[in-house]
């Protein structure tokens, strides 16, 4: 499929860390209002620049845009590309109202068009492991998920000198004034609804804790950094969703079952570990002491914190590995390493791969519409709360979510393969035999 780029900003770098594992998706160019980014951009890449949008939607070679303009340009960059005939695939929030989110996907119904986008991390090794173990039985239903989106105190994290490996600043700016909501809880969101379906009710909080982030005038200036939402789902079980930029970095999602629990140490880690434990009276009792909470080497040895699971990889999870860029110095390459193995593993080609998949085969995409419009609203509500907090129940539904079959699920169930350590096994035994 051939595709171009509209916005050269941060994260335009991001989606090219994994452009060499995808020949499936031909770069035509790239366009972006700052003609001097996309210059750049185009001889660090070795790709075309538009020297207008109307010349990017004017090349018939072009079949899908792209969309990473900021978030206020989203709906009239993706509008102008489906009235050109183009396909899109745009970053998240697609809109910031559900009212235009719901007339882009209607135009794209008319124009038999397809519309969709991030985030893409329900694709990712880590949710796909967490989905085939609750498919499994391993933590038996599923009742309560705990989900954390704290980035860290923004306020003494000096973004404004925070650029990408081209030297694009990061839009501190555009996170402070859209919101972190706004911004990030999508990706819990995805992984949450795929899990649980669409949300039947919601209650949520969300305030500006801290006033002053920046030097740079904001407008408004009072946009939440802080939300939490608790949501409630058809079949009984509930979760809540905290986001904000003022508390230390906290990307887990927990999902808790009526036997045991799994965890996903990272939304934004393709390949984050997966841990699962089986609940068991030494497990549970363990939780009560100080040290095995601490120490998570010692708490697994009795089945606190339990054991990692294999992951179940996508058939494009090789493009973790490594990234092949232009221009790449060895303290380039050394900082990459280290991202990828510790803090940040994100494929975001691997979204619009899936798309080009889904058209190739002639079959819906995997991200449907009502799916996309459902994480759109309720971003919405939860964003926009405010301190006196709100109550809603959600307009928008989807069908049960379906992943396309691209992955060799070769792994055992999970709950078959789990098995508790020696120690939480002794100390079982010795504890039934004084009861």
């Amino acid at each position: 499929m051939k595709i171009a780029f509209v916005g050269c900003g941060f994260v335009f770098d991001i989606y090219m860390r994994t452009r060499w594992a995808y020949p499936e998706l031909e770069i035509c160019g790239v366009f972006d209002i700052n003609r001097e980014r996309a210059t750049h951009v185009g001889k660090h890449y070795g790709l075309h620049v538009y020297d207008t949008y109307e010349l990017l939607l004017a090349d018939a070679d072009v079949s899908a845009v792209i969309n990473l303009t900021n978030i206020a340009a989203h709906y009239e960059v993706t509008r102008r590309a489906l009235l050109a005939g183009k396909h899109v695939y745009s970053e998240k929030p697609l809109t910031t109202e559900l009212s235009l989110t719901r007339d882009l996907f209607e135009l794209a119904s008319q124009r038999g068009l397809v519309l969709t986008g991030a985030p893409c991390n329900v694709f990712a090794d880590s949710i796909r492991t967490l989905l085939r173990a609750v498919r499994d039985g391993a933590i038996g239903k599923p009742v309560l998920v705990y989900a954390e989106l704290d980035y860290g105190p923004a306020h003494l994290m000096k973004l404004e000198h925070k650029t990408s490996s081209t030297g694009a600043p990061w839009p501190y700016v555009e996170e402070f004034q859209s919101g972190c909501t706004f911004e990030h809880i999508g990706y819990h969101l995805a992984w949450i609804c795929a899990l649980l379906g669409p949300v039947g009710a919601l209650t949520a909080f969300s305030k500006q804790l801290i006033a002053y982030k920046t030097d740079t005038p904001l407008s408004p200036d009072d946009t939440p950094d802080y939300s939490v939402a608790n949501l409630e789902f058809a079949n009984g079980a509930a979760a809540r969703v905290t986001c904000s930029i003022v508390a230390p970095r906290d990307h887990r999602l927990r999902v808790i079952g009526l036997e045991g629990e799994l965890c996903v140490d990272s939304y934004s880690h393709f390949r984050a570990p997966v841990t699962l434990e089986r609940f068991s009276p030494v497990s549970l009792a363990g939780r009560k002491l100080r040290t095995l909470r601490n120490h998570p080497v010692l708490g697994r040895l009795f089945g606190v914190g339990g054991q990692r699971l294999p992951l179940l990889h996508h058939d494009k999870s090789h493009a973790l590995n490594a990234e092949h860029g232009a221009h790449r110095s060895l303290k380039t390459r050394f900082i990459d390493w280290l991202r990828r193995h510790e803090t940040y593993c994100q494929d975001k080609l691997l979204g619009i791969a899936e798309m080009e998949r889904a058209l190739r085969e002639q079959r819906p995409q995997p991200l449907t519409p009502d799916f996309l419009m459902h994480i759109n609203e309720i971003t919405l509500l939860v964003q926009r709360a405010g301190s006196q907090g709100l109550t809603a129940t959600p307009s928008t539904t989807f069908a049960p979510f379906q992943f396309a079959d691209t992955c060799g699920d070769k792994l055992p169930s999970a709950h078959i393969t789990y098995r508790p350590r020696l120690c939480e096994r002794l100390l079982h035994r010795f504890t039934q035999s004084h009861d």
